[in-house]
């Protein structure tokens, strides 16, 4: 059986737009929620080492430019990115660097410009790092290549996120 009493216009409407602005608000607010809580249950995901396709014992102590791919999350999306490393031995050290200049960001390449050898060298604005990754004064840089962490497991050279070094 219906109520006698009717709904007014402006009840209904009131009724409406609670509704519709509180559904609009959770739908708002789950996906912020949710990336709030998502990398505390992704935590483990950081501290990652990433295989590369090199094996530690083909290393020598002339650096070699390494590859490696890992898939990355952005909130949804998920990607495929891939990074490089320059890899030497130090004797029984392994020195991963990261080939991104700490001037402005472009690429260095080892060994690549002819009045400098055996030096780390970024084609955009000239500077230069020793092979250890230690900026050369008076050049762009301001900072050392930063430094990769490294792992060997079953013979191949993984690894982690790379890290500003500390002032020499």
């Amino acid at each position: 059986m219906m109520s006698k009493e009717r709904v007014s216009r402006r009840q209904f409407l009131s009724y409406t737009l609670t509704g519709v602005g509180g559904f609009m608000a959770a739908g708002m607010l789950m996906p912020m929620v949710r990336f709030a809580v998502d990398p505390v249950l992704k935590a483990e995901a950081g501290g990652d080492f990433i295989a590369t396709p090199k094996k530690v014992s083909e290393l020598t102590d002339e650096p070699v430019r390494v590859d490696f791919t890992f898939k990355q999350k952005d909130a949804w999306y998920e990607s495929e990115v891939t990074e490089s490393a320059w890899v030497y031995k130090d004797g029984d050290k392994i020195i991963a660097l990261s080939p991104v200049c700490k001037h402005l960001g472009c690429t260095v390449n080892w060994n690549s410009d002819k009045e400098h050898p055996e030096q780390f060298f970024c084609p955009c604005h000239y500077g230069r790092y020793t092979k250890d990754g230690t900026n050369i004064p008076g050049t762009p840089p301001l900072h050392p290549l930063d430094v990769y962490p490294y792992k060997e497991k079953d013979g191949f050279l993984y690894l982690g996120k790379a890290k500003p070094r500390k002032e020499a």
